[in-house]
């Protein structure tokens, strides 16, 4: 990885712990000036003398001001995060106090660290690879277990690991190939076309597997956003307090009670429902907000993952639940058809027999209600989310694997058709170049400020 990246040879300084008031805050600092400015205004104690990964306690001042006691954490570099000199500055959790601190810090020639910073510095310095540092920011956003583990996987090495496999047997049929194109003349062969087409056979396959799972790891990342529809006083606020086990939404017999959406996260088996209660359809209404709730309700039922349909068992008839259904067709909507308030009507189910797979639910008396949850998790993730298996979570990644795909399918027709080794080659180098925009051998400085972007600053 190239050096010439601006600001590579600066010292930073950032607050690694949230900003607000704490017990403690931590203060990192990360470059080659590290120790030596930390240790001109650390008194206490000579810290470049001092071994790597110890901590030692003192007073931190600026001159003859003290501005706090603090715990030194001392990591020499290559053995830190960043693979550079690294101190971390545990002092009191005041915003002032840490202003101060990095103030001074800052006056002796260190700047504020970018976002993501101090992981592009661990990238670049050989401590990570870009899937395992992308791993990292999906690690500290993770809010569900599921999401956690599949971010640890990666950041550990997981996909990593896949991806080293598939490109070190490809980047060995490409040297063969490579030496072929020096003995042009001879009319040899040094790789061998059957054992480079089973090759390209079983990666295709690892990385079809791979694509196939970004359909559960996007949904183990983003979560799944659930459009609660349906006419005025079908339930839908009933079911989402119920849902939410508290009284998030308003209830009421009036029909048109709701008048915007309302957004709630519901967290069931690891995987993050996004729930959206929406304005009651209906065709007619004379009031003008109300209007325009409904506008908003379709507006959300045509960008959500899944519709929810709520309908009233005993105020629905057949024909209009087909006409819904034969709606949510024609758009290509995922839908699960619940009907309400089936406490009050025992042949709720035996009345809807057309609809095989809807759920009866009675979302006052919270019957039903885990057997609905249940189909919800069922109708929108296939496979196991806790498995040890690579799960692809990340876009960018998603996108470098499909074009890989379509270059391992050019290799393959390549090889059907027998086509000489200088275009072999050219296919090949296509798909090492897709493996390592995942990996970071091949990539860019705006490329990489952009994905470090995303993180926290401090991190």
């Amino acid at each position: 990885m190239s050096q010439q990246l601006m600001g590579w040879d600066d010292t930073i300084v950032a607050l690694a712990t949230p900003p607000g008031i704490g017990a403690i805050g931590v203060i990192r600092v990360s470059g080659k000036k590290a120790i030596e400015v930390v240790n001109a205004l650390f008194p206490s104690k000579d810290l470049q003398q001092q071994p790597s990964h110890t901590l030692h306690v003192g007073l931190l001042k600026t001159g003859a001001t003290v501005l706090d006691e603090v715990v030194i954490s001392l990591f020499k570099n290559p053995r830190s995060y960043t693979g550079e000199d690294v101190i971390e500055i545990s002092s009191h959790g005041s915003p002032f106090v840490q202003e101060k601190i990095i103030q001074a810090i800052v006056s002796h020639g260190v700047r504020l660290a970018k976002p993501g910073e101090f992981t592009q510095r661990a990238f670049l310095n050989g401590k990570l690879d870009l899937a395992q540092a992308e791993a990292v920011a999906d690690l500290i956003a993770s809010n569900t277990e599921a999401s956690r583990k599949a971010a640890l996987h990666n950041m550990r090495g997981g996909f990593s690991s896949d991806l080293s496999e598939l490109r070190e047997q490809l980047i060995r049929f490409s040297a063969m190939i490579e030496l072929e194109l020096d003995f042009s003349q001879e009319d040899v062969e040094f790789a061998d076309r059957s054992q480079l087409n089973t090759l390209i056979g079983t990666l295709t396959l690892a990385v079809q597997k791979l694509l196939h799972s970004f359909q559960l790891g996007n949904v183990i990342r983003n979560g799944v956003q659930v459009a609660i529809i349906g006419k005025p006083n079908a339930g839908k606020s009933t079911l989402l307090n119920t849902l939410l086990n508290e009284n998030r939404a308003i209830v009421s017999d009036i029909a048109g009670t709701t008048r915007d959406t309302v957004e709630e996260v519901l967290n069931i088996d690891g995987i993050l429902f996004r729930l959206i209660d929406t304005a009651g359809i209906r065709e007619h209404t004379h009031d003008v907000i109300e209007s325009i709730g409904v506008e908003k309700s379709l507006e959300k039922m045509r960008a959500a993952d899944i519709v929810l349909y709520l309908f009233d068992v005993n105020d629905t008839t057949v024909a209009e639940l087909e006409a819904i259904v034969q709606q949510f067709r024609q758009e290509a909507i995922p839908y699960l058809l619940v009907g309400n308030k089936a406490d009050m009507n025992t042949q709720a189910s035996a009345a809807f027999t057309t609809f095989p797979d809807a759920i009866y639910i009675s979302a006052k008396a919270n019957n039903g209600v885990d057997a609905l949850k249940k189909s919800l998790v069922a109708r929108t993730i296939s496979g196991d989310i806790y498995t040890e298996a690579t799960i692809v979570t990340n876009a960018r990644h998603y996108e470098a694997l499909q074009k890989l795909a379509t270059a391992l399918n050019d290799v393959q027709q390549g090889l059907d058709a027998h086509v000489p080794g200088d275009l072999l080659a050219l296919d090949i180098r296509q798909c090492l170049h897709y493996l390592g925009t995942i990996t970071g051998q091949i990539t860019n400085e705006d490329q990489l400020d952009f994905i470090f972007s995303k993180f926290c600053i401090g991190k």
